[in-house]
């Protein structure tokens, strides 16, 4: 991989993908979801900051752990733009994170240990399922159906 030389202050979009390994599809897309930015030159071509390639970066980690676009693009908006974001900064969005990945890794536990249990039943009862209702949350509201539609409408 060629490197970037430290005076060009800019990359072109094949130079940002080759250096963070994003397709140039998925720069664009994350440019339409106001996750980077870019200027356009005289030609109308995309030029990109050098920092972009840690924003990228991040975009690509939290979406490896499962993080919602809209979630990353609001923590983006919490960096600095007048420097380059610091060790901190990103250390800083991360940590607000935190709990919604220990409570995804209960649940993708919770998944593991119980798998085979639900392939083999097939049931995966609202009642008593330990994936779709665990330790019976559900059962003191809502039983049944209703608890199915009530899913519907919020997620």
């Amino acid at each position: 991989m060629a490197q970037i030389p430290e005076k060009v202050h800019e990359l072109t979009v094949g130079q940002l993908s080759q250096r963070s390994g994003a397709a140039v599809s998925a720069l664009h897309f994350y440019e339409s979801k106001g996750l980077i930015g870019s200027r356009r030159t005289s030609g109308n071509q995309r030029r990109y900051a050098r920092d972009t390639l840690r924003r990228v970066a991040f975009i690509r980690a939290a979406q490896r752990v499962g993080i919602p676009l809209a979630t990353i693009r609001d923590a983006l908006a919490q960096l600095p733009e007048e420097r380059t974001p610091n060790r901190d900064d990103w250390a800083r969005l991360s940590e607000n994170w935190r709990s919604v990945l220990d409570e995804r890794i209960k649940q993708l536990g919770r998944l593991r240990d119980h798998l085979t249990d639900c392939i083999g039943c097939g049931c995966l009862s609202m009642e008593t399922c330990v994936l779709s209702n665990p330790d019976d949350v559900f059962g003191e509201r809502l039983t049944g159906s209703r608890l199915l539609a009530e899913g519907r409408k919020s997620g």
